[in-house]
């Protein structure tokens, strides 16, 4: 699929595109409808009849009342309503599940589609957006779908039923009441037509807002620090104001129209009034006619004003599939099949003339070239936005190079599938990552057959056994992100993690960042065990780290300007040696 590909612009495409897309339903939905319909129909059938009902019980009044046909006319009445009440309450029943399943569906696919597309598409959005997609959105589709669906169907029965049924009674008040019903229809149109781009901006702010405050809630603390909360309450009023604006100017023109054509309904039922009288006085109509039309404009208009409800849901609906489809739409990275089979390697890692930029006009990484031998540690040093990071990035196949090579044990690792590149490697980022579920499945996470013995074995190596023994559960303790953990023992965590699955090659972004020297000590033991006889990868900006690198690389500008152990390095004199000497001077200030 193509990012640009073609989006629902207007209403009519929109719904063109949500059919297409929940056509597995549609078996259940024609069923929905037909039921809608016939219940419609046979819910018009009504005034027909007593219309008869009226003229027996008037004529009954000067002459003798037929008792029997007032008793079966009033015996199919009931049966006529009966069987339309259970009709509707299914048709109700079957509307929800389609329009529910479609939800599901929905949120399964976009669900799935995370999975699917490059994380440029994340570096470009805010969580908080793709969150509102994910949720308001697509709960707009399932709840609005459902009424406005079912409201389309049972209106334009109505009215084509209606007209029928009118046109066989009277001409001349049919006409009027299509006249002003017509009217009505053009008005609420014009009006619809205005209101779909404010619908469109509703959904767009709410993504907005979803984002500031999924933003505001994560970095709380930094705005705490900083006395930031005037400026956060500044972008908020900003985009709250907006959503204001939009929500009101939406939901007071789709009201509006619905008042407009309440007032067109009352109006035209005063009209058909006056002339079914004086129809009714020259002797043109019956009584029942009369009485049978008063119904039947009520229902006529009725139509339109359910009508005119149903389009500003299936606006708000349109506008929620709009965010949907182009995310649904973007592009997806190439789908991959195994083609060569490797579950561990030797780990001789080469980058061949490789270049990359998140902007294809702005490389970060120009024409890099390194050869690392198998259980070598490798250090990339340098300074912030020099590329270290995202060398790693390519190395783990999270984004693919623009030019040159990336090859493990000689294998290209485009030929590799990228779940076989993955896992290959144990990883640990700067920053870490908690679910809300148990100590145990936060450690083993994705690991299969995790012994306790080899759970006991790498928490002691990274010093996390003590933390587990004070634990009123243990390991089977449920925790959250900041629930009584402490910056060095989540990180402990996700060391313990990277550790269980026994990977091939490790990957250490600034491990120990937020530990404290013992426990920084502690875990540079333990990664020194996991790293031991293993291709390893570390990224540091604590140079005391990786003074027993086998190579340091050293990164500036996209580019490796210094290659060497250590001590060679120092000798050097060159960017190595003057970024350890600021270190070292700070350290001993």
């Amino acid at each position: 699929m193509k990012s640009d590909s073609k989006k629902p612009q207007d209403l009519k495409q929109a719904w063109i595109d949500i059919f297409g897309y929940i056509k597995r339903y549609r078996i259940m939905f024609l069923a929905t409808a037909i039921m809608s319909a016939v219940a419609s129909m046979l819910a018009l059938l009504g005034p027909y009849y007593l219309s008869e009902m009226t003229d027996l019980i008037q004529k009954g009044l000067s002459e003798t009342m037929d008792i029997d046909s007032v008793k079966a006319i009033g015996q199919t009445l009931i049966l006529i309503y009966a069987v339309s009440g259970i009709l509707t309450f299914l048709e109700n029943y079957m509307m929800a599940t389609v329009s529910q399943r479609s939800a599901q569906m929905f949120r399964r696919d976009v669900s799935r589609k995370m999975n699917r597309i490059p994380l440029r598409y994340f570096d470009q959005s805010s969580k908080g957006d793709v969150m509102s997609r994910v949720t308001n959105d697509v709960d707009v589709l399932g709840t609005q779908m459902n009424q406005c669906i079912g409201s389309v169907v049972s209106a334009i029965t109505t009215l084509l039923v209606s007209v029928v049924l009118m046109l066989f009674m009277n001409v001349i008040l049919t006409a009027l009441a299509v006249a002003i019903a017509v009217l009505g229809f053009l008005i609420i149109k014009l009006v619809a037509k205005r209101t779909q781009k404010y619908f469109r901006a509703q959904q767009k702010d709410l993504g907005a807002m979803n984002g500031l405050v999924e933003e505001q809630y994560s970095g709380h603390s930094v705005v705490t620090i900083y006395a930031g909360q005037k400026e956060a309450m500044e972008r908020f009023d900003r985009i709250n104001d907006s959503l204001g604006v939009s929500a009101f100017r939406s939901q007071f023109l789709g009201g509006i129209s619905a008042h407009l054509n309440g007032l067109i309904s009352n109006v035209g039922y005063v009209l058909i009034c006056v002339a079914g009288a004086m129809l009714y006085m020259s002797g043109s109509i019956t009584f029942g006619v009369v009485v049978a039309f008063m119904i039947y404009v009520k229902l006529f208009t009725g139509g339109f004003s359910q009508l005119s409800y149903a389009i500003v849901s299936m606006q708000s609906v349109a506008a929620a599939a709009e965010r949907v489809f182009t995310f649904l739409n973007y592009d997806e990275m190439p789908r991959e099949e195994e083609k060569i089979h490797m579950d561990t390697a030797e780990g001789l890692v080469e980058f061949k003339h490789v270049t990359f930029g998140y902007d294809p006009d702005r490389p970060v990484i120009r024409d890099f070239s390194a050869k690392i031998l198998p259980g070598q540690k490798v250090a990339i040093v340098g300074h912030t936005g020099a590329g270290k990071t995202t060398l790693i990035n390519l190395l783990m196949r999270f984004y693919e190079v623009d030019d040159g090579e990336i090859t493990i044990d000689g294998i290209p690792i485009k030929e590799l599938t990228r779940d076989q590149v993955t896992a290959l490697f144990g990883m640990v980022l700067q920053e870490t990552w908690l679910f809300e579920g148990t100590l145990r499945e936060n450690i083993v996470f994705n690991s299969k057959g995790v012994t306790e013995e080899r759970l006991d074995e790498v928490c002691r190596a990274v010093g996390l056994h003590h933390f587990v023994e004070s634990l009123p559960q243990g390991y089977d303790t449920p925790i959250k992100d900041n629930d009584s953990m402490s910056a060095g023992q989540r990180q402990q965590v996700a060391i313990a993690r990277a550790m269980i699955g026994d990977p091939s090659m490790i990957i250490l972004d600034e491990a120990t960042s937020s530990v404290d020297p013992l426990t920084e000590r502690l875990i540079k033991e333990a990664t020194d065990r996991m790293m031991d006889r293993r291709t390893s990868f570390v990224i540091a900006h604590r140079l005391s780290t990786i003074v027993d690198a086998d190579m340091i690389m050293v990164m500036k500008d996209g580019e490796v300007v210094e290659v060497g152990r250590h001590g060679d390095l120092l000798r050097r004199g060159g960017v190595y040696s003057d970024l350890f000497r600021s270190q070292f001077e700070v350290s001993s200030d």
